[in-house]
């Protein structure tokens, strides 16, 4: 049993999610926001990790200002690569099982059909090359790892796409959302759920952990208002229409073949969540 754990990116949206459930399921859990642990200083994450000898390090602090990445490449490649290799490096070291979040974005989105854990990444922008090369370094200098790759994540902490839309519908009767973008709302109470069943067994590897299904941003928000009963036309539109700094997988629709592998049940359907997110938020 993997009883002390620690959680980087702890005050983040995940981490928070992450950390509370934890906490409910009765593990010694430590949160560190960047305050109590800059992930970027090797001999700080050391020290830290050294005092602390956690059994499971889940790694969720991130670069993840994915337009801000084009233009601070260093910034993104400092937190999201060197500072995982900091942490892959400090966790093998105490002998700690180590959860890497990672993302879609890895993968270019050209791909017709569902990305599998065993389809090779090739990222479109600087974020998701930051985020690759974080996954680099924990496979070569971890012994006993799960990269987890996730997708449009939305919660009760932080900012997110869900709280963006209701936000929006308070001054507008009329939306434009993408159309063209197909991927996997992801509820950080699934996700974390997910995590934690993850590190208590030795089946190491990479996974893709999402809700089940896909749907792009629009389907989604129509989905986000039907379900809160608001009255706001919600009108499709394209990629080019919203043109952004960095570029978006067309495609970033998950399947979960580690998950049924490893004789893992997959995550409930994304409309299930979002439907108990909305009722409960």
């Amino acid at each position: 049993m993997s009883n002390k754990v620690l959680v980087t990116g702890g005050h983040g949206q995940l981490g928070t999610e992450l950390t509370l459930m934890l906490q409910e399921k009765g593990f010694e859990t430590y949160n560190l926001g960047h305050q109590e642990l800059d992930i970027t200083d090797l001999d700080q994450v050391r020290q830290v990790f050294g005092e602390i000898k956690p059994d499971v390090v889940c790694h969720t602090a991130a670069y993840t200002a994915v337009d801000q990445a084009e233009t601070d490449r260093d910034g993104a490649f400092l937190v999201n690569a060197i500072g995982t290799r900091n942490v892959a490096l400090a966790s093998e070291e105490i002998g700690a099982k180590l959860v890497y979040v990672s993302t879609d974005y890895v993968f270019n989105g050209e791909k017709k059909s569902a990305y599998s854990e065993f389809d090779f990444p090739s990222p479109l922008g600087v974020y998701g090359q930051s985020k690759y090369a974080g996954e680099q370094f924990v496979h070569d200098f971890h012994s006993k790892f799960f990269i987890t790759r996730t997708s449009w994540v939305y919660g009760q902490y932080g900012g997110n796409f869900v709280k963006t839309m209701l936000n929006l519908a308070e001054t507008n009767d009329q939306l434009k959302v993408v159309n063209d973008q197909r991927g996997c709302p992801t509820y950080t109470k699934d996700l974390a759920e997910k995590i934690i069943e993850l590190f208590q067994t030795d089946k190491y590897g990479v996974y893709h952990l999402s809700n089940s299904g896909s749907c792009t941003w629009y389907e989604f928000a129509k989905a986000i208002f039907e379900i809160k009963g608001i009255n706001v036309t919600v009108n499709p539109c394209t990629t080019e229409e919203f043109p952004r700094p960095a570029k978006r997988p067309k495609n970033s629709e998950f399947e979960h073949l580690a998950l049924s592998l490893n004789g893992f049940k997959t995550v409930r359907p994304w409309y299930w969540a979002i439907e108990e997110f909305l009722n409960t938020f």
